[in-house]
């Protein structure tokens, strides 16, 4: 292209504050029948729109972040390096400015890792959805993993409170030569305050893709209780369980059967009910987890967590402390 030739309209960047940028491309019917205009702040308003980009790359022996843009209420400690087995291992914890997430809220995050990077992402807390009356919210995550990369993306527990209406996708699109490791887990409620299956809606989609755009999985979580005793609580739901939490393991490092066979070994007899698989294209595995006490199922995952990266990376995971 000349200089000063006109770029394509399709070519150009959305700029970060148009809605097309922050605002997913589509809503679930269950959870965009909630829309409205709040008689507060609106989507857009100052503190309603939290952006988050960052990116990684191997700089000398370790990771290292080499770019990073934020907006309130999305912020991050910067990357730290204590995992004694990997310390070129940039552990990076995602923060708010606020309590947790309000009616309105539009939050996106992209993370980019390059090739070879080792990065963990965490939240420093659970992120609580607030009570809504007017309109509903919504969080976006794409991560990119690149050649050679390992990255594990494994934030607190989503917990929706009484009337909340929240929508999350995530997009992790991974390269054949990385590995991820990414999870996810939804509470019922405000278990100590005996809240149950409260919230209106929680809608959650996450998809795995290719650098070239080929979807290799999708899972997708609808829960929209109606009432006692139906709604979330029945079979093939929660089944009456307050917790259900979710891991999926991506990577070229060993047979997906064998990703799911330790999966399957690290779970055996813990307690909560769970279910393995292998995913598409012998990309790796995944599993759920169910049960009514958080700590056995926090508990369960952190000893799927630690099985697979002794497989993957012959180390151990690292405890980590959240202030």
């Amino acid at each position: 292209m000349t200089a000063g030739a006109p770029q394509d309209a399709a070519e150009r960047p959305v700029p970060r504050l148009d809605p097309r940028h922050y605002e997913p491309a589509r809503v679930p019917y269950e959870v965009r029948r909630h829309a409205g205009t709040p008689d507060t702040l609106a989507v857009g308003r100052p503190g309603k729109v939290g952006l988050l980009e960052l990116a990684f790359e191997r700089v000398g022996g370790r990771t290292e972040l080499t770019g990073h843009y934020q907006k309130s209420p999305l912020q991050i400690m910067r990357p730290l390096y204590f995992d004694p087995a990997r310390p070129d291992l940039a552990v990076t914890l995602l923060m708010s400015t606020g309590g947790g997430i309000l009616q309105a809220d539009r939050l996106r995050t992209d993370i980019r890792c390059g090739a070879d990077t080792a990065v963990h992402l965490t939240t420093q807390a659970a992120t609580k959805v607030y009570r809504m009356e007017f309109d509903y919210a919504t969080q976006l995550v794409n991560l990119e993993a690149g050649p050679g990369a390992y990255v594990e993306y494994l934030p607190e527990p989503v917990i929706p409170f009484v009337d909340s209406r929240f929508y999350q996708r995530t997009v992790l699109t991974v390269d054949p030569g990385a590995t991820v490791l990414a999870g996810e887990t939804v509470l019922a409620g405000r278990l100590a305050r005996g809240e149950r299956n409260a919230y209106q809606v929680f809608a959650s989609d996450l998809e795995v893709r290719r650098p070239d755009g080929e979807l290799v999985a999708l899972d997708t979580v609808r829960l929209e209780p109606s009432g006692p005793g139906r709604g979330v609580a029945g079979p093939a739901v929660l089944g009456g369980h307050d917790v259900m939490s979710s891991l999926y393991v991506l990577s070229p490092l060993a047979p997906a059967a064998r990703i799911a066979d330790v999966l399957h070994e690290a779970l055996a007899g813990r307690g909560p009910l769970y279910g393995v698989s292998v995913l598409p294209q012998d990309g790796g595995a995944w599993l759920r987890l169910l049960d009514s006490d958080s700590r056995a199922c926090a508990a369960a995952l952190r000893a799927a967590w630690d099985a697979v990266r002794r497989l993957l990376i012959g180390v151990p995971a690292p405890q980590l402390r959240k202030t």
